[in-house]
């Protein structure tokens, strides 16, 4: 099974530039801890304390939000993961 996730630019220097890359998971969370052995410390940037996807970032599948449960969200073949960077400010 393979998955595609399209990586933002403030991950690319933990990817080497990469801005796509493949994994085999079943739902976000098994696909983030794959991109940390191919990627360490990718999950660190992504996650806050707490292990959720932290606040500044928000995950589709698809081209649809996965949130409120974007780490147990079940993923198929030919899957595309976006991690987004969201625009925050005062």
């Amino acid at each position: 099974m393979s998955i595609k996730v399209r990586i933002p630019p403030i991950l690319q220097d933990v990817t080497g530039g990469r801005d796509i890359v493949e994994v085999s998971a079943s739902n976000f969370r098994e696909c983030l801890d794959k991109l940390e052995v191919q990627f360490p410390g990718i999950k660190a940037q992504v996650y806050d304390k707490q292990g959720n996807v932290g606040c500044t970032f928000d995950i589709y599948v698809n081209e649809e939000s996965a949130y409120p449960n974007e780490l147990s969200k079940p993923l198929k073949d030919g899957d595309v993961i976006s991690i987004t960077m969201l625009c925050v400010g005062g």
